[in-house]
């Protein structure tokens, strides 16, 4: 039950906004980024903004899968998959998703 706990609050801060000039869910709607099978954020139309929000929500995402796989004695990797598989089934419809080929398409 702790696994799931911690996963779920990993998941949250998938979708948790950051106080950028850009945040998290007006980059989606707008099509800038988008999520990955593998948990991470990902740059759909590379802005310096964009890109800057990317890589300081994948440097949290990583935190948080890294501190719930030590806690529950499973790998980075598993934690990040299940995470990128459950952000996109939430990512609402017109957003993008990427692929397990490694194409963006629109949900």
């Amino acid at each position: 039950m702790t696994f799931i706990r911690h996963l779920l609050f990993a998941v949250s801060l998938v979708f948790a906004g950051a106080a950028f000039a850009l945040d998290l869910d007006s980059a989606k709607s707008q099509g800038l980024v988008g999520e990955q099978p593998n948990g991470y954020l990902g740059v759909v139309k590379a802005t310096s903004e964009a890109v800057e929000l990317v890589s300081d929500v994948n440097e949290k995402r990583r935190e948080a899968y890294q501190r719930i796989a030590r806690e529950n004695g499973i790998s980075l990797e598993q934690v990040a998959n299940l995470a990128g598989q459950k952000a996109i089934e939430k990512t609402p419809s017109g957003e993008y998703v990427k692929t397990p080929t490694g194409q963006w398409v629109t949900k």
